[in-house]
């Protein structure tokens, strides 16, 4: 029943960053803080293979940072966010939002986490290969596509809830 009312009020958060769908992401603070709610918010919706650590989720941001204090601004302490300028398997990540950068390009660092429980997301404003979850803006609006197939690889399945949210889905 806990877990029931906790998944709720989850649902109930992403539905909120959704409806911010309606405001225009043009201003790329709000494009951003979008991002940033989505981020923090994706790994409850989606079920880890059993010991994939415990504890507070773990987002890391790899290569350069777009959000700022957005992420922690949304992650509200329910979240631990750690930025890296690289990543590897060891890197203790379940939510991995590649950025690229001189020292690990998008592709490098979903390339050194592939096939591990990692939720992969990355962002079409900043170009190179998709994640698990691949920000776009469609219509004014931050929106994503989903390839469960690919999260599917790592171990992970992710929620009917969040695939309903989805641009498009590949499964």
């Amino acid at each position: 029943m806990r877990l029931r009312r906790s998944l709720q009020a989850c649902v109930a958060v992403v539905a909120a960053a959704a409806g911010a769908f309606a405001w225009p992401a043009h201003a790329q603070g709000l494009e951003y803080a979008v991002k940033a709610a989505f981020l923090t918010k994706f790994a409850a919706f989606v079920s880890w293979p059993p010991g994939t650590g415990a504890g507070p989720v773990r987002v890391c941001i790899v290569g350069d940072d777009p959000f700022g204090p957005a992420v922690e601004n949304a992650a509200a302490g329910q979240v631990v966010v750690r930025r890296l300028a690289a990543v590897d398997r060891g890197s203790g990540c379940q939510v991995l939002y590649a950025a690229g950068s001189s020292r690990q390009s998008v592709a490098q660092a979903l390339q050194a986490v592939r096939g591990a429980p990692v939720l992969t997301v990355t962002d079409a404003a900043r170009g190179g290969p998709r994640g698990m979850i691949h920000f776009v803006v469609f219509q004014d609006r931050v929106r994503f596509h989903v390839d469960a197939a690919q999260a599917a690889q790592g171990g992970l399945s992710i929620s009917s809830k969040l695939l309903a949210l989805g641009l498009s889905v590949k499964r």
